[in-house]
């Protein structure tokens, strides 16, 4: 199987002879030979093509709470794998030897989706997660797998920064079941600066999830000292989270660890990622999780009607389960607000 690909999503070329691909908000135009910012895509002969079709970094089973999802068939394991490349140009990045690679810099072979779907049952995967980098750059693969993995009756999962176009927003997200989106701040300067990118595009996708599909959707928030954790940062965060995506929306406040181009900051201290906790949970959120570090209280699940723990967890495995089927608290009965199966581990 060859690693190039058919690409979707873009414009003929203009009266310069230059393709305007129309897959993210970047709109790269792209003359003959040249490939886009994410590296994968590149105009040849008239025609886009993606370069990485099937060409992944590697496979790993995970636990799904390490995606972060953790309503979202809690204590299933989940086939994980990105490819090269990325269509943001985060400072920050904590996979920045994958994202930030070529994709024929990478030796690895192709691998066909319905190779992947074997893996997955092989492993006893009830789901897929297209990760590490961003499954937005790899549609046509994602999607391509996503079909052959619902047709064998199992889960897809997006792991994202939601900066997609809205042309492609809607087939691409309507072969997922879950999604976490990483929403790295408020502050468009912030997007600008550290990210190279654009703020409202993610915020688009974020209520476009929230309101008018059926995915499921998780916000994730990596807290980085001095540039996105002051108290303000943390206010309107949480606060557009709970106004545009409803408050049982899972917020998941997560450690950066000092990597690619800041490596001079210190870690974040769980100090301030409980305090991030704490006023989300005041601004109305429902389930806010502190990640990347050791924090039971703040990686367990509470319910939103009478407040009891209904899912324990130290760090990705689950400890206690007072949920039904239906995700409703087995002390009150109100929903939890998730996708959850027969049992603890049981998908449907």
């Amino acid at each position: 199987m060859s690693s190039t690909h058919p690409a979707r999503w873009w414009d003929p070329p203009d009266h310069r002879g230059r393709i305007r691909c129309t897959l993210c908000p970047r709109e790269c135009r792209l003359g003959d030979g040249q490939a886009g910012f994410c590296f994968l895509r590149q105009h040849r002969d008239g025609e886009l093509v993606t370069l990485g079709y099937g060409r992944t970094t590697g496979f790993a089973v995970d636990p799904i709470e390490k995606k972060p999802l953790n309503h979202f068939f809690p204590a299933t394991d989940i086939l994980s794998f990105g490819t090269a490349g990325c269509n943001l140009g985060c400072k920050f990045c904590q996979n920045w030897t994958s994202s930030k690679a070529r994709t024929l810099d990478r030796g690895a072979s192709p691998v066909s989706p319905d190779e992947v779907v074997a893996l997955a049952t092989s492993r006893g995967c009830p789901s897929i997660a297209f990760t590490y980098n961003d499954p937005v750059i790899f549609a046509e693969y994602a999607i391509d797998v996503a079909e052959r993995a619902h047709a064998a009756g199992l889960h897809t999962v997006a792991v994202t920064a939601g900066y997609i176009s809205a042309g492609a927003r809607e087939e691409f997200f309507a072969h997922m079941d879950a999604a976490n989106v990483d929403l790295k701040s408020m502050s468009g300067e912030f997007y600008r600066k550290l990210a190279a990118a654009k703020l409202e595009p993610v915020l688009e996708t974020l209520e476009y999830l929230a309101r008018e599909t059926d995915v499921w959707v998780e916000v994730t928030n990596l807290v980085i000292p001095g540039y996105n954790d002051s108290g303000a940062d943390l206010e309107s965060l949480s606060q557009w989270v709970v106004e545009h995506m409803g408050p049982l929306v899972p917020i998941h406040f997560s450690a950066f660890h000092p990597d690619f181009k800041l490596t001079h900051l210190p870690r974040t201290p769980t100090d301030t990622l409980s305090r991030a906790r704490e006023i989300a949970v005041k601004n109305g959120a429902r389930h806010v999780f502190t990640g990347n570090v050791m924090d039971e209280r703040g990686q367990s699940s509470y319910c939103p009607g009478c407040g009891e723990l209904v899912i324990k967890r130290r760090w990705y495995q689950i400890a206690d389960y007072r949920l039904d089927a239906d995700g409703r608290c087995a002390a009150c009965g109100a929903e939890v607000g998730g996708r959850f199966g027969p049992g603890v581990g049981q998908a449907s």
